[in-house]
């Protein structure tokens, strides 16, 4: 039998990776206790994967914080003033990750991405003028040592050459063929050390492969790989990709002299198609057929129709993607069995394997109580909400009037200042208030001591927030345990795991809820302290809402419907929300479409059929009912928005904050050349970081928004909500932020 997975999961069953590391932020653990706890995650990772019966082990895949910041400090892509700290490499590993603000110097975190089509972030590397490339790290070597030592020769996993320069940025002057080389001569500087210690496969990363490729950039990649496989130091070389189909290259592809080729089958449009016209005899094809990034159970009969026709018997199974986009165990999950079974986590999905394997060496009742499972009538249709869709129409989607009308409109109505300032929702949820609400939700905590606490929170903070000056203030969201969760607790058709924590960025984790059947609104959600808030003060509070693409994409949808039609379902009943606020006297709604880029096709050609069609169209929806004085403002987060501008534009918000600190600001460019309409708030430093601004900083990026984008489109803010940041830091943030932003007002 064979079988492997393209990675697992890092922070651990019970997140332990998280808590460990953040104690040693804290100091309240030493970097050699932290490192031996990290030791023995892995050790039992692999265990697990060993006493599943995968032929084929991963390492590697193991992250401190991510595995493309883990590729730029093996090959030395760390700029000089992080070289230059006096701190351990670890140390030096987190400045770059968090940023660092101490003793021993000032430096900002590198800027965050969405990791392709996923919620999972990166750190984006940057190659410089001073930049050496070479071997700078043994990270990859210890993790296959100490598998080894376990008895487990594992197959190193490493970022691609050609992903690892797609993926990263380059100082003015500089591309990525400069460096083409000496990434070369690392990566088999690598081989041979691997070589050395024994390993015999290694994987390569290259997800990028799946994206469009224009002829550049495959004659780069197409260079890259024949000079590395030139001497590849005696390893066998598995070349891996994942979240698409390769069309573009796969002919190339098959012609080099890899020894495996990792294809998708899951996302993969094509790739069954591009198999059957020809895969050669020479290699192994690691079929990617059990989804990672889905938490349902695999249809063995659909996955044995799919494996049945790649022409082929070299053949291993093997995970779509890393399972690390995926809960760790159902073990530790409550569901009742009639659940549960329709669920497949991180540890079920090599059960799948090893099923699946087991079918088609003749081990029949696997499928026949597979193919059992899927005939059950797992939920029925909500007749009224079908009705209710299906007489939707074009002005169900329109607003009136038109954004420079309602812009007059809404600057008479509000009487906002020049650079309005706001933040984009949540406050820190102290160690206080997840412990209040952890009572309230075991019982021990009255309801209406619960909402004595949550309205005392509201005051301190809506009084702050006055007393610094900020223009529009939130309520802190002190009620909510996640902006998704939050939603789906008040929304029929949702189910709620208890420990199904998946990786977004760094050690942080999201729980995602899991959409069962169909979705409609159980009562209004946020009216009630979204209107206490606005009691408290003269000044306009947003109510906070999130998307319907947010809550799609930040849960496991269905796959027995498409993902179109559960989003409209949610669009429908977050419109029934915002028409509740607006009712209570709400004249500014945030509906927050975070993830909205997370599910667009990573081909440009699947962009508007395959899912912007539907998705903006969607957000417009849930708001195109308001009065023309309500203003609609929407939020994004981390990720690359400049070449969907026009589609943004297209949601007819009124006000648009997004991610901007960590990107220097190169979406600015592109909305002036796009003559973006709506308002603008470009986030004007980092939340992901405990640093805050230094004196001047918040100035300077005022100045160079200012400098592209017309003061009267311009809103102040950070570039996400605090919930995760610490009171101290965030008050001091802040207090810079409405300095700064007054400052420039005074100057205009």
């Amino acid at each position: 039998m064979t079988t492997t997975i393209i990675g697992f999961p890092r922070l651990g069953e019970f997140r332990e990776l998280k808590f460990t590391t953040e104690k040693y932020f804290r100091n309240e653990l030493s970097e050699a206790e932290l490192l031996e706890e990290a030791k023995a995650l892995r050790s039992k990772h692999w265990q697990i994967l060993k006493d599943k019966g995968l032929t084929e082990i991963p390492s590697n895949d193991f992250s401190h914080y991510d595995n493309v910041l883990d590729a730029a400090f093996l090959f030395n892509v760390v700029p000089q003033e992080v070289q230059d700290l006096e701190l351990s490499d670890l140390g030096r590993y987190f400045a770059l990750a968090r940023g660092y603000q101490g003793d021993k110097g000032d430096v900002r975190a590198w800027p965050m991405k969405k990791w392709f089509n996923t919620n999972y972030h990166y750190i984006v590397p940057k190659f410089e003028k001073g930049t050496q490339v070479k071997v700078a790290s043994q990270k990859i070597f210890d993790e296959f040592s100490q598998a080894k030592e376990l008895g487990i020769l594992t197959r190193p996993v490493l970022v691609g050459p050609f992903t690892l320069l797609q993926l990263s940025d380059f100082e003015e002057g500089l591309e990525p063929a400069d460096f083409l080389e000496d990434l070369v001569s690392a990566y088999q500087a690598v081989f041979a050390r691997l070589a050395e210690l024994g390993a015999k496969k290694i994987q390569l990363d290259e997800p990028s492969l799946v994206k469009d490729l224009s002829a550049q950039e495959k004659e780069l990649f197409l260079g890259l790989y024949q000079r590395l496989l030139a001497d590849k130091k005696g390893l066998q070389v598995l070349l891996a990709t994942y979240f698409g189909d390769v069309r573009d290259i796969y002919q190339d592809l098959i012609a080099l002299p890899v020894d495996a080729l990792g294809l998708d089958f899951v996302e993969g449009k094509k790739t069954l198609d591009l198999v059957k016209s020809g895969f050669p005899e020479d290699k192994t094809l690691y079929a990617g057929i059990v989804n990672g990034k889905n938490i349902w159970r695999n249809n063995y009969a659909k996955s044995l129709a799919i494996l049945e026709q790649i022409p082929t018997d070299k053949l291993v199974l093997s995970s779509s993607c890393s399972l690390l986009h995926v809960p760790f165990t159902t073990a530790n999950e409550d569901f009742g069995q009639d659940i549960l079974e329709h669920f497949a986590f991180a540890v079920e999905k090599l059960d799948e394997l090893r099923d699946l394997e087991a079918i088609r060496q003749g081990e029949e009742e696997l499928l026949e109580a597979n193919q059992a499972l899927f005939a059950k009538e797992r939920v029925g249709q909500n007749k009224e909400l079908a009705q209710r869709l299906a007489g939707l129409t074009e002005k169900d989607y329109t607003r009136l009037p038109a954004f420079a009308e309602r812009e007059q409109i809404q600057a008479q109505a509000l009487k906002l200042p020049l650079l309005p300032t706001t933040t984009i929702g949540s406050f820190p949820q102290t160690k206080e208030v997840r412990s209040q609400r952890l009572a309230f939700r075991k019982g021990e905590l009255s309801q209406e001591a619960y909402d004595q606490f949550l309205a005392q929170q509201i005051d301190d903070w809506i009084k702050w927030q006055e007393a610094v000056g900020f223009d529009v203030l939130v309520h802190g969201e002190f009620e909510r345990n996640d902006m998704v969760e939050y939603f789906g607790q008040n929304l029929s058709g949702y189910l709620f795991s208890k420990n199904g924590w998946v990786q977004s960025y760094g050690l942080r984790g999201v729980k995602p809820p899991i959409i069962w059947g169909d979705v409609t609104r159980l009562n209004p959600i946020t009216v009630k302290w979204s209107s206490y808030a606005q009691s408290q003060t003269k000044k306009p509070v947003k109510g906070m809402l999130t998307g319907p693409v947010t809550i799609l994409n930040w849960s496991f949808p269905r796959e027995d419907i498409s993902i179109k039609d559960s989003t409209l379902q949610i669009a429908l009943a977050i419109k029934d929300e915002v028409l509740d606020l607006e009712a209570a006297g709400i004249k500014i709604i945030q509906i927050d479409e975070a993830a909205l880029r997370e599910k667009l096709p990573l081909r440009r050609s699947d962009w508007y059929e395959d899912y912007l069609d539907w998705a903006i169209p969607a957000f417009r929806l849930v708001h195109s009912s308001v009065a023309a004085d309500t203003q609609i403002h929407t939020h994004m987060c981390y990720s690359e928005f400049t070449d969907i501008i026009p589609a943004i534009d297209n949601m007819d918000a009124d006000v648009i904050s997004f991610e901007a600190s960590r990107s220097n600001l190169v979406i600015l460019d592109e909305l002036k050349a796009k003559n973006f309409q709506t308002q603008v708030g470009p986030g004007v430093y980092d939340i992901h970081s405990p640093r805050v601004p230094a004196a001047g900083e918040i100035d300077q990026t005022i100045a160079a928004i200012l400098a592209k984008v017309p003061s009267q489109k311009v809103w102040i803010n950070p570039d996400c909500g605090l919930k995760t940041r610490g009171i101290k830091e965030t008050r001091e943030s802040l207090v810079r932020l409405v300095e700064a932003a007054q400052a420039a007002r005074k100057e205009l």
